[in-house]
Formats: structure tokens, sequence, C-alpha cells
């Protein structure tokens, strides 16, 4: 199939099919005689592998590590855990720190007085901040 096709059906932008060859995270796809790309089934599964892996949260360079681990049928899960656990702890941190920066807006908010008026504790704390 060609990359339209691959897209769509793996639900991975042509931008970013494009992106993972150049970076080397998925193979340069097989070309047809008329220049096109051509992907097969495996191709798919992998594309898949990725949109999953970053709907998860990890990063580009983990994913080409669990793509190594995914390939390597002798592998040892014990690093596949250790790197999901790691990505998991990551993500409870910057969970953390949205909600903290949610409450703080909605304590700015709650002092605003959201008038006519020219006061505004959330802009006179956001020109406070270095």
């Amino acid at each position: 199939m060609n990359i339209g096709q691959a897209s769509q059906a793996s639900g991975v932008s042509q931008r970013m099919i494009r992106h993972y060859e150049k970076i080397g995270l998925i193979p340069r796809a097989a070309r047809r005689d008329s220049g096109y790309r051509d992907y097969s089934e495996a191709d798919l599964h992998q594309l898949r592998f990725i949109a999953n892996a970053r709907d998860l949260g990890f990063p580009i360079e983990e994913i080409g590590k669990l793509l190594d681990l995914w390939r390597d049928r002798g592998r040892s899960s014990a690093e596949v855990k250790a790197l999901a656990t790691a990505r998991a702890e990551e993500l409870q941190r910057k969970a953390q720190a949205l909600e903290a920066m949610r409450r703080t807006l909605l304590d700015l908010a709650g002092r605003c007085q959201g008038d006519a008026r020219p006061d505004c504790p959330i802009l006179d704390s956001l020109a406070a901040r270095s």
C-alpha cells in the first residue's frame, strides 16, 4: 500500500511516517517502480505499535528501545517493565505539576474581581514571577 493508505490504516500521519523513516525509527519503505513508497502489513504493525506507544506518553527514544525489545524474541520482560514503570512515574510527576498549576490558576482567578476595573491579581502575579 502507498503512504496515504498506510497512514489511514495505522492512524499515523504521512508526515510522521516520513519522519520516523528519516530518523531510523522504522526502516525505509520499499519503493515501487514508480518511486512511491510501498508499505507491508509488517510496516503497518510497527506504525500501530509506535502510535500506541506515543499514546501512552513514551518519547521517541524510548519507543526505539521498545521496538528493539519487541523485535527481540529472546528479550527479558524485566527491561520492558522497567521502561513502562519509569514512564508511569514520569507521568505522575507531570500530573502533579499540572495539578499545582491548576490550583494556582484557580486561586488567582478567585482573587480577581473580573469586572470593569483594571486591577487584576492574575496579571500582577504573572508580572511578579521570574
